[in-house]
């Protein structure tokens, strides 16, 4: 059976991250591993999280309080960990979720580390666009997000604030080996052909794969899928976004990293201002 990893911390996307993992869940036949990762500082009880700067001549009561402070931090942490993924499993199961198919796990643990050990039993990874620290003022993209992108091999689905069924997806396709695997991951979904696909192409400064977008499109065609395909002109980040608001798509499919400014997700600011103003979930490939 299939399995996804959906990773929460509370944050207002926690909602959204499981119930996007629930629909490909279901569509998929797969079970769900819902994560709360406590980083090292979250719940470690050394003294010195908060007493470490106490210089010399610091009373030993004071000492001792601090400590119980970083105790008592750590415990609250803890159990805030495990009703957050309680709460998920109770929310997926009245969702609809078999309950023997949605397993919690709180991992004391980095990210990355985490994201290391569950990888070679995985299909899919599900996270928010950002956490419960982002400044949603200024746009900021979850710090978690770059990580988990950066260290998984497998697909990486970034969940947008809300969820909604998805009817029609976009693939950015640039040629790029990311870009294939986008290709082939949605063509071999044969329980999502009855969803629309469309396929486009930015062109500039004298390149085009309109060739490859036409490839493209005949593997999704053959995989059953009802295909439209488009070449844009004009920056990739702009004419993708606008494609996105215009098109009333519920899915963006696209390579992450690479050479080209269509995969150059989180390394410079192209991809990841598009990323940040897109009002749908993002599936990233590399």
């Amino acid at each position: 059976m299939p399995k996804l990893v959906s990773l929460i911390d509370g944050s207002m996307y926690s909602h959204s991250v499981c119930d996007l993992s629930a629909y490909f869940a279901k569509r998929l036949n797969a079970s769900i591993t819902v994560v709360h990762v406590l980083g090292r500082r979250e719940i470690s009880d050394d003294a010195s999280n908060l007493s470490g700067s106490i210089g010399l001549g610091a009373r030993t009561a004071l000492l001792e309080e601090l400590a119980e402070i970083d105790a008592q931090k750590a415990k609250l942490a803890n159990r805030r960990g495990r009703a957050i993924l309680e709460d998920a499993r109770d929310y997926l199961v009245d969702g609809g979720m078999e309950k023997n198919d949605v397993d919690i796990k709180l991992r004391h643990a980095e990210i990355v580390e985490t994201i290391a050990d569950f990888e070679n039993d995985i299909d899919l990874i599900v996270i928010g666009k950002r956490g419960i620290g982002a400044d949603f003022d200024q746009m900021h993209l979850g710090s978690n997000l770059e990580r988990v992108v950066r260290s998984s091999q497998k697909p990486v689905l970034v969940a947008s604030r809300s969820f909604r069924p998805i009817k029609r997806f976009l693939i950015a396709f640039d040629g790029g080996n990311s870009a294939w695997k986008a290709v082939e991951y949605a063509a071999k979904l044969d329980c999502f052909t009855d969803v629309e696909c469309h396929l486009i192409t930015v062109s500039g400064a004298g390149t085009s794969n309109a060739a490859g977008l036409e490839r493209a499109s005949k593997a999704m065609q053959n995989a059953g899928y009802k295909v439209s395909s488009e070449v844009l002109k004009g920056e990739p980040e702009s004419a993708i976004a606008a494609k996105v608001e215009q098109g009333e798509y519920d899915l963006l499919l696209m390579g992450a990293y690479g050479h080209s400014r269509i995969r150059n997700l989180i390394i410079g600011s192209t991809t990841t201002e598009m990323i940040r103003s897109c009002k749908i979930p993002v599936l990233l490939f590399r």
